[in-house]
């Protein structure tokens, strides 16, 4: 009688990976062509901010996010080898336990300084901070207004939230004018934007946007990740370079991006701010990032506050790299650099993976961006500049490109 039951829930059994077999069938047929693992690559060495070992050879990075440049500065490293002396290699707890070291309020305390706003409060990574806020401020009989285009950790703090959740079409200030008309008088009501999108590299109309969202009573948060340190003034954004950072009611951003290391945030002026403390799930039940980790972020951070030098010249170098680019023949994902990041558009998967590992040999490492993760369907290869790459080296990237454009039959 056992061994028919057993039989039985075997055969009835379902396979939970199924679901994932297409994605496993292109990722066959993908390295069957005989190219390289594109989301597999090892980096044996990291020699600078714009220079690692792959393959046993120097390659230029030029897919990294490390905007600034600020891996290897020699203040940020002595802060996080001096935290590892003083305070060990983890604090083994929550933020709301044992787990908020000095280093943690002055992290926050250098994040209310550089943000000019009165409440900072910093998450493991990145995607929590997104997940932990959006879906605490925003839930049952609640509204999410947000871009279509909205990254992953803004649709998963979404779904979490339980929020009724309204995307509209990319960019588009009428069609989000239209979504906000439609919600009912009286409901909560959240506009979630991105300073800029990380897969084409372009900025969002933010002053014109906030504006809308103001006329009709939401709250507004700005996803500037990938802005943080680099556009603007100082340094704070696409919101602070539109002249609207004072009408944001919060900002999400990351370490992992231009501070150079990893871990997430949040500023706000809201007043009620800090309950978030005790009622952010994703902040209360995960333990605090390590006093390396935060000295690090904070002595980048405040090192970012009088970045205007390099800020001026990872400018130059996004508009160096995409005149090259577009005079080569490629198709870029912008008309104008709008930010540190120049998509380059490939004409399907199957020619970007291999243009990838053409510029690979080379001697280039960019990122090769596929569906489901990039709009409309697009293979793109994402290059993110860096403050430290020289004038030289973008020369080289572009004669790379060039080359290995032809090498394929894309240009």
């Amino acid at each position: 009688m056992t061994d028919m039951l057993s039989d039985n829930v075997t055969e009835t059994h379902a396979d939970l990976f199924s679901k994932f077999d297409p994605l496993i069938q292109m990722r066959e047929n993908l390295l069957a062509s005989g190219v390289t693992d594109p989301f597999g690559l090892v980096m044996e060495r990291v020699l600078s901010p714009t220079v690692a070992m792959c393959n046993g050879r120097e390659t230029i990075l030029l897919g990294t996010y490390n905007y600034m440049g600020m891996t290897f500065d020699p203040d940020v490293i002595e802060a996080g080898k001096q935290a590892l002396d003083d305070f060990g290699s983890g604090t083994t707890g929550s933020r709301v336990l044992n787990g908020t070291y000095a280093g943690h309020k002055a992290v926050e305390e250098a994040l209310c300084e550089f943000y000019g706003m009165d409440h900072a409060m910093v998450f493991s990574t990145g995607y929590q901070a997104n997940l932990g806020i959006i879906s605490t401020i925003a839930g049952k009989g609640d509204y999410i207004v947000l871009d279509i285009d909205s990254h992953a950790s803004i649709w998963d703090g979404c779904k979490m939230g339980d929020a009724e959740v309204v995307p509209f079409k990319h960019n588009d200030i009428e069609a989000m004018e239209k979504r906000l008309r439609r919600i009912p008088e009286g409901a909560g009501k959240l506009v979630i934007l991105e300073g800029v999108y990380s897969m084409l590299g372009d900025i969002a109309p933010l002053k014109e946007m906030i504006a809308v969202a103001k006329k009709y009573g939401a709250m507004v948060l700005v996803d500037e990740a990938h802005s943080m340190g680099f556009i603007g003034p100082n340094g704070r954004g696409v919101a602070e370079d539109q002249d609207c950072l004072e009408d944001v009611d919060f900002v999400i951003g990351t370490f992992s991006k231009s501070v150079g290391t990893v871990g997430g945030f949040c500023v706000s002026n809201h007043p009620k701010f800090e309950i978030m403390r005790l009622v952010c799930r994703p902040y209360v039940f995960t333990a605090s990032l390590p006093p390396s980790v935060v000295a690090t972020a904070c002595t980048s951070i405040r090192k970012l506050m009088n970045a205007g030098d390099k800020r001026a010249h990872l400018w130059e170098n996004s508009r160096t790299l995409h005149k090259g680019l577009r005079e080569a023949g490629f198709e870029l994902g912008t008309n104008e650099p709008q930010s540190a990041i120049i998509s380059v558009i490939m004409p399907d998967l199957e020619r970007g993976a291999a243009m990838w590992e053409a510029l690979l040999h080379e001697g280039l490492y960019v990122n090769l961006a596929r569906p489901p993760a990039t709009p409309a369907n697009m293979t793109l290869l994402r290059c993110s500049l860096c403050a430290e790459h020289s004038a030289e080296q973008v020369e080289q990237i572009i004669g790379m490109f060039t080359r290995a454009g032809k090498t394929v039959g894309i240009i």
